[in-house]
């Protein structure tokens, strides 16, 4: 493979347009570990909120896909791969962040919840405010 199409495989891999349409793995093999990606994702959906113990899964499980992202793109940098080969690393990388777009979106409250903390915190400010200004 020449310098000129790795460069661009990895600027494809930058690309935050790639995952669009990017399906999901099923398995993911980490370090001769099989993770079961998809079953870990959905499992993880369905819950209202994420408890502790879960959460610690969660987190390690977005580390070990961070970690396992980077190899992969150092290996399309650096290791002496056929076009096809090169090709199959980088749609496995959108692979994988598409299982993180999805792991990430679990944490964040949907926008209905997140208004509704944000009104609790403006009128516990306006109180504040006007318990200091009762004080004058």
């Amino acid at each position: 493979m020449d310098e000129r199409t790795r460069q661009r495989l990895l600027d494809r891999i930058e690309r935050p347009s790639q995952t669009i349409g990017a399906s999901m793995p099923d398995e993911l093999v980490v370090d001769g570990t099989t993770v079961d990606l998809r079953q870990f994702v959905f499992d993880c959906e369905r819950l209202e909120t994420i408890p502790a113990d879960l959460r610690e899964d969660l987190e390690a499980t977005k580390r070990t896909l961070r970690r396992e992202r980077l190899e992969r793109k150092q290996r399309v940098a650096r290791a002496d791969l056929t076009v096809e080969e090169a090709e199959d690393v980088v749609e496995s990388v959108h692979g994988i962040d598409r299982a993180l777009n999805a792991l990430e979106g679990l944490d964040a409250p949907d926008y209905g919840e997140r208004l509704r903390q944000k009104e609790r915190e403006d009128a516990r400010e306006v109180l504040a405010l006007r318990d200091v200004l009762r004080s004058l």
